[in-house]
């Protein structure tokens, strides 16, 4: 009996130390980061868990933690976080904890966990590469680009998408680099607006244009947005009179006359030195007898 018991009370202190061991293999989260496009906000880590899962916990700078609930115990690396951050200009931290998977239990209070660095919607989210179209002016001096608001993940109270106009509002600027096309050497325009005259160009010359958002109120290595692809207006076929103003067109027309009269001259002046020359040998010759 005495056996027994011990026998049983060993085998209960081995299932706590197993159980505790288990508890303790769960993997730290590695490479805890925050990726945003146009605010378009996720949470990413990693590895990949097998025999356990993750939560994400996040909390703005001086309140409370919160959860979202496709990001309790989950499989994935990833947890977008894009509508739970409310406030665009709040700092934000996370956590993701190590778990036991959806169902398991386990003896541990506290879980591992790994930090996020901090993160601000508003200043740090990426900003994407924007589409615009070119109109030239009729006299060829002016050319204008409609640029268009990148459409954002933020919602408005209507449920419809925010554009990066609507949420930076007089912070967002456009720059503009153009060149003409058969040359490298760059001018840059910054404007508030997102219709943005280039004036003073050369007629009939093909330019090409690359625009990129610009936020003044970020830190410098955030202020830019990406690069759109470039665009080049149409080249214009001058014509010759456009080519050539009227006194060099007269004088060359001048040149033609006078070579082409040259040319008649000397064709007429061989024409009679041949009929001469023909003429003479003809009277050489004597008339045959009758």
């Amino acid at each position: 009996m005495k056996l027994q018991q011990k026998n049983l009370r060993f085998l209960c202190v081995w299932m706590i130390f197993v159980n505790g061991c288990a508890s303790e293999t769960f993997p730290r989260a590695q490479n805890v980061t925050w990726s945003s496009l146009n605010f378009k906000t996720l949470l990413t880590w990693s590895p990949k868990p097998t025999n356990y899962s993750y939560t994400v916990e996040f909390s703005q700078r001086g309140q409370d933690r919160e959860r979202t609930p496709l990001c309790i115990q989950t499989s994935d690396t990833e947890c977008d976080l894009t509508t739970a951050l409310t406030n665009l200009k709040g700092r934000y931290m996370a956590e993701v904890q190590s778990e036991p998977k959806r169902g398991s239990s386990s003896d541990l209070t506290e879980f591992p966990h790994t930090a996020s660095g901090w993160f601000c919607p508003y200043n740090d989210t990426m900003i994407g590469r924007p589409e615009f179209r070119i109109a030239v002016s009729k006299d060829q001096r002016t050319i204008t680009l409609y640029v268009k608001d990148i459409q954002t993940a933020v919602l408005n109270g209507q449920k419809q998408s925010q554009s990066i106009r609507d949420i930076f509002k007089d912070d967002l600027q456009y720059k503009v680099f153009y060149r003409k096309a058969k040359s490298t050497g760059k001018k840059e325009k910054i404007s508030t607006s997102s219709t943005i005259e280039v004036t003073n160009l050369d007629q009939g010359v093909s330019y090409c244009f690359t625009v990129q958002a610009l936020i003044r109120s970020r830190s410098p290595d955030k202020q830019h947005g990406e690069i759109s692809h470039v665009q080049c207006s149409p080249e214009e076929h001058k014509s010759f009179f456009d080519d050539y103003s009227l006194p060099v067109i007269a004088s060359a027309i001048l040149v033609i006359a006078v070579i082409v009269s040259v040319v008649i001259a000397v064709i007429v002046m061989c024409c009679k030195r041949r009929q001469k020359t023909k003429k003479r040998g003809m009277e050489g010759v004597p008339l045959k007898g009758v």
